[in-house]
């Protein structure tokens, strides 16, 4: 199944929809079942200590999620976030964007399911990986 938004559609839709987020956050790739977001890192991202602050990863991971399940139904703007559960593992390396790989695991009529491995950019290393779950509304598939 061919994705329903492209990378530019996504941007767009950011741009509108979702302002406040679509200067920090970028599609790096997007196949079938996956997608890579990147955050911008800047200084209102940092923890004391220079590393990215933990809410800073989530919001990332749950905007990329987002923008995965969104390419496959389309600019459904009140589909939400209904589970999140999120591992932080390792500081991620100070200075550098955060780049979150997203795998779409179900997609069904009302709910959707992905996972998300967050890196540092020029790591291979996970920062955090998280499971979230996104009620899609009736109208919107």
């Amino acid at each position: 199944m061919s994705p329903e938004m492209d990378r530019e559609a996504l941007g767009a839709f950011m741009a509108d929809e979702f302002p406040q987020m679509a200067d920090e956050v970028a599609v790096e790739s997007l196949g079938t079942d996956a997608i890579t977001v990147r955050l911008m890192v800047k200084d209102k991202h940092l923890r004391p200590g220079g590393t990215v602050a933990g809410p800073a990863i989530f919001s990332l991971v749950d905007v990329a999620i987002y923008l995965m399940i969104l390419s496959r139904i389309g600019p459904v703007a009140l589909a939400v976030t209904t589970n999140a559960t999120i591992d932080f593992m390792r500081r991620p390396v100070s200075a550098r964007d955060l780049l979150a790989d997203v795998r779409l695991l179900k997609l069904g009529r009302s709910l959707a399911v992905c996972d998300a491995l967050v890196r540092s950019e020029g790591s291979d290393l996970p920062v955090a990986r998280a499971s979230m779950t996104y009620a899609i509304p009736p109208s919107g598939r």
